[in-house]
């Protein structure tokens, strides 16, 4: 079953940036990974606006493959930076329809 990585961040010090942006998405792609989305560009169309510089979208086929990502040595260097030089809220969601209504997907559970 895939899932995705929905990451919500708000840089508060830049210098992690430039090459948290150059190498992690190859530690993603040995994880089966790969980005969908990785944009500044954040319009809300409901609710109370984020106060996001970034949001993120990653699939991974498993959440073991994601699991064996978050736990990678090599990525572990950049991720204690973005952590230390960011606000950030990784959320997790699996490709399943909790009401089980839409037939491309499976059904998910409460």
């Amino acid at each position: 079953m895939s899932v995705y990585l929905i990451a919500d961040i708000k840089v508060t010090d830049g210098a992690w940036v430039p090459d948290y942006a150059t190498q992690v998405h190859k530690i993603i792609e040995r994880h089966g990974g790969r980005y969908l989305s990785r944009s500044g560009n954040i319009r809300t169309l409901e609710g109370p606006p984020k106060d996001s510089t970034l949001i993120a979208l990653v699939a991974f086929p498993s959440m073991d493959a994601l699991e064996h990502f978050a736990a990678d040595p090599e990525y572990a260097p950049y991720g204690k930076a973005r952590q230390a030089g960011s606000i950030s809220n990784f959320i997790v969601i699996d490709d399943t329809d909790i009401a089980g209504a839409i037939p491309y997907l499976a059904s998910g559970k409460m």
